[in-house]
């Protein structure tokens, strides 16, 4: 084994030499002023180092002509380690070197990164966890030198004392298994189902000569509504009509032209005029078939018809009809809402749902139904849930799918809906008095020894005692419950600010 294909393997035992030794002297809360740096074989005090403030706004550790900016990116992307390499404090290829760093933080193991070039500088192979508050140690190996250096930043850490703790009346909790039970009651209302309703409107505008239909009467599909007389209506059949006889003469005369013109009898010239008056009838048929489609009319049945004038209204589907605007005598247009018709064959119930219940309620969840008038009650599933909240209430929507091919549910019925949801053991639950929010987190405040720090969580189900945590918090550690504001009261009078 050559020196070359060693160098790796060297590098890996002195950086792991290097990051112990500093993660010992971290862990006592801070870095010794005389820590020995390694370069080729010479020991250099860390007297020359200075943290400064790098051309990335990054913090900067210098040793001799070498430098390091360590940088935390988190502009559209999750927070990120971003390092770049300086000699003599122009910009080096970052791949010039091998960098590794390591984080200590209150409670949790330590985090090692590696890194790999992209563009102009070093990424980290992890994700830097909020808060960024650590202790951190860095060990470089740059042309057969090794560097290191430490530092720590603190956030959204506070020492608080048990007597402190017993003033304010702050109670600690530990995190662990619970049983989560989401099932509540919400009120609501029976409306129609939205996709089920159709407005019908006159295929023709005309005068109105019968309404055989009644508001708030049950119709079969292609029950006739309305009788109009409409003089466009009319016109559109009689040009069809005319068009049809035209075609037919074009064709007797184009067939008989052309027997002639076989027999060389008459001219190809006439031969060819009635060709084009054929083609020009076939047209004028298409057109005015076409009109009458685009009305709802069928073109072919214009023929058997005895009066042109009139043409009947049907129900597009079988339904209730809900609105009627129409009477005999009045003069209608094409874009009247005349006649609307619901489907009645399902029907929803819109609960009202409050922000605290938003993360248990479900689409696919089932709800038991009950009318607070009378003893109608049915089961159904919630199929939407609004994204938004309403302006006014401050609430969302879920919307329940309910079959009624009996009829007995009724737009307007006011209604109490049980969300159905199943005992839950999770493995890691806090109490949702301990949520605080925290710059844009939902927080717990970790108690670790003296101090407490804030803990982003990421929230599963809730019972409105307990919460379900994802990711955040570990079974076993201490967090704080009741009046858990007192921290972060706390820590908004200490300044603290988010670092970025």
């Amino acid at each position: 084994m050559n020196a070359t294909s060693l160098k790796p393997i060297i590098f890996v035992i002195i950086v792991g030499i290097i990051l112990g030794g500093l993660i010992l002297n971290l862990e006592k809360a801070s870095f010794s002023e005389e820590a020995e740096h390694t370069a080729s074989g010479t020991d250099i005090d860390d007297d020359d180092m200075e943290e400064e403030t790098g051309p990335e706004g990054g913090k900067i550790f210098t040793t001799d002509n070498f430098s390091i900016e360590v940088t935390i990116f988190e502009k559209g992307v999750e927070p990120q380690f971003r390092l770049y390499l300086y000699k003599d404090g122009k910009p080096i290829p970052p791949a010039d070197a091998k960098v590794a760093i390591t984080l200590s933080r209150l409670g949790r193991p330590a985090q090692l990164f590696s890194f790999s070039p992209v563009g102009d500088y070093l990424l980290g192979d992890q994700v830097v966890e909020e808060p960024h508050s650590f202790d951190a140690a860095i060990a470089v190996e740059w042309r057969g030198k090794v560097f290191h250096w430490g530092y720590s930043q603190i956030e959204a850490r506070i020492e608080m004392t048990e007597d402190t703790l017993a003033s304010t009346g702050i109670k600690i909790q530990t995190a662990g298994p619970a049983t989560i039970k989401p099932k509540i009651q919400l009120p609501g209302i029976i409306v129609f189902n939205h996709h089920n309703i159709v407005r019908v409107v006159p295929r023709a505008p005309g005068i109105v000569i019968d309404v055989p239909r009644h508001l708030g009467e049950h119709v079969e599909e292609g029950t006739v509504l309305a009788v109009v007389e409409s003089q466009l209506l009319a016109d559109l059949r009689s040009q069809y009509l005319a068009a049809q006889k035209r075609l037919v003469l074009a064709n007797t005369n184009f067939k008989r032209e052309k027997q002639l013109w076989e027999e060389k009898i008459t001219a190809k010239q006439e031969y060819l005029t009635t060709q084009q008056l054929q083609s020009e009838a076939e047209i004028a048929l298409e057109l005015s078939a076409a009109k009458l489609r685009a009305i709802g009319e069928k073109p072919e049945t214009t023929g058997q018809l005895k009066n042109l004038t009139r043409y009947k209204i049907r129900s597009p589907i079988s339904g209730l009809i809900t609105t009627k605007s129409i009477a005999r005598g009045q003069v209608i247009k094409e874009d009247a809402e005349i006649f609307t018709v619901v489907d009645t064959s399902t029907m929803y119930a819109d609960l009202t749902v409050y922000p605290r219940d938003l993360g248990i309620v479900r689409v696919g969840q089932k709800a038991v139904i009950k009318s607070t008038a009378t003893s109608i009650e049915g089961t159904g599933e919630i199929t939407y849930i609004s994204a938004m909240l309403n302006a006014q209430t401050r609430t969302a929507m879920a919307r329940v799918t309910l079959d009624n091919a009996s009829g007995l549910w009724r737009d307007g019925m006011f209604v109490n809906g049980a969300v159905i949801a199943e005992e839950i053991e999770v493995p890691v639950a806090v109490s949702m008095d301990a949520l605080q929010t925290l710059f844009d987190w939902t927080v717990v405040f970790g108690r670790y020894g003296d101090y407490f720090e804030a803990r982003p969580l990421e929230l599963g189900r809730n019972d409105g005692e307990m919460v379900e945590v994802l990711d955040g918090l570990s079974a076993g550690e201490q967090y704080a419950a009741g009046n858990s504001f007192a921290v972060k009261a706390d820590l908004g009078k200490s300044g603290v600010e988010h670092d970025h």
